[in-house]
């Protein structure tokens, strides 16, 4: 019998493209390297706005890379990732509470659903361009992972209740205590 898998927390927003690629590639190699992945839903406004960051994509330069360096993090990692058409609108109009939100209530009540239900979310927004807020779009991403519609109507109706609110605030809040920032720096699929 092997060492103890190490626990490495992963604090995620379907928002975030990088997010969605760290995601996958702990996924895909949790087995191999021994570690407990623990998902953590939070959200990446409360994290922009405790550390005093600007999106990357507001500042042109920095939009530009991201740009190129999702793309090309994408193929390199075989994640089938997407701008959406209207990324602005997308991203910062729309975001991800509700999404965010949904997933905060799929760990307290449906654990074993949290990795296929955030994964569906991400393809929704980064790879088909589909919609991530309404509460339809939702639940297609819930039953999509393989939730019952009863289970995912059940859960979506819990969105706003104080238990969730504060339980994602909690996560959010804790991600910010680790030290957690956001800022993109050049990556080597980039270089």
């Amino acid at each position: 019998m092997g060492p103890l898998p190490r626990t490495l927390e992963l604090f995620y927003d379907v928002l975030s493209p990088y997010s969605w690629l760290a995601f996958e590639v702990l996924c895909r190699y949790k087995n191999i390297w021994n570690v407990s992945l623990q998902l953590r839903p939070t959200l990446i406004a409360g994290i922009m706005k405790d550390s005093g960051n600007r999106p990357p994509a507001l500042l042109p330069r920095k939009a530009l890379y991201v740009k190129n360096d999702v793309r090309l993090l994408g193929q390199h990692l075989q994640v089938p990732i997407h701008l959406p058409k209207d990324f602005f609108f997308v991203v910062f109009e729309k975001g991800s509470l509700t999404a965010m939100r949904f997933l905060t209530v799929v760990k307290l009540e449906h654990p074993e659903l949290l990795e296929k239900v955030s994964r569906e979310l991400w393809m929704r927004i980064w790879s088909r361009d589909e919609d991530i807020t309404e509460p339809q779009s939702i639940l297609a991403a819930a039953e999509n992972a393989g939730m019952s519609t009863g289970q995912a109507q059940e859960l979506l109706e819990r969105v706003s209740t104080p238990q969730v609110k504060n339980q994602l605030k909690e996560t959010t809040e804790a991600a910010c205590k680790y030290g957690t920032i956001i800022d993109v720096q050049p990556s080597t699929a980039a270089q």
